[in-house]
């Protein structure tokens, strides 16, 4: 077993996928998710004819699960049984899922707060709808910077075959 590939460098890797998809991302987008939910709601007992614009928040919440889904899954396709792992490989996984995790985890409580306090507004007044589109984008663009620096950092590993037999 070489130095630059110990047994626990795929633990690494793991973590990172962890933290993509489970830990951060998807409980940020849980946060937005909820915590629009509770200003729709509040929106849909005066004006129920306004629910169906209101639920761009939640929509944009869900797609923070989504970048955590894919950093996860291009990471896991680098993790195999049959292929020696190596360490900076393992090192680079780690911070491209914990890149977009803790991005998505920004972005999905922004998105929350932002879109419970604009639904709750828009229900008093129509023209706010733009405003609140515009924040609810600046928001979505954390995890978005995410999402590019984790598929960034994952191009980095390939390239790395056979660096375990040096």
């Amino acid at each position: 077993m070489s130095k630059l590939c110990p047994p626990f460098a795929p633990f690494l890797g793991f973590a990172g996928v962890t933290s993509a998809v489970s830990r951060c991302a998807s409980v940020g987008a849980a946060y937005g998710t909820s915590k629009a939910g509770i200003g729709i709601t509040g929106l849909g007992t005066f004006k129920p004819e306004l629910l169906m614009r209101s639920l761009i928040p939640v929509v944009m919440s869900g797609i923070i699960a989504v970048y955590g889904l894919v950093v996860s899954v291009l990471i896991s396709a680098g993790l195999s049984p049959d292929t020696e792992y190596p360490l900076y490989a393992g090192f680079i996984h780690l911070a491209a899922g914990m890149s977009c995790g803790f991005t998505g985890m920004a972005a999905g409580y922004a998105i929350g707060i932002v879109g419970d306090a604009c639904v709750r507004a828009y229900a008093y007044e129509s023209r706010i709808f733009v405003t609140m589109v515009l924040i609810l984008i600046f928001a979505e663009v954390l995890g978005l910077y995410g999402l590019i620096v984790a598929l960034i950092l994952n191009t980095r590993v390939s390239g790395l075959e056979g660096i375990c037999s040096l």
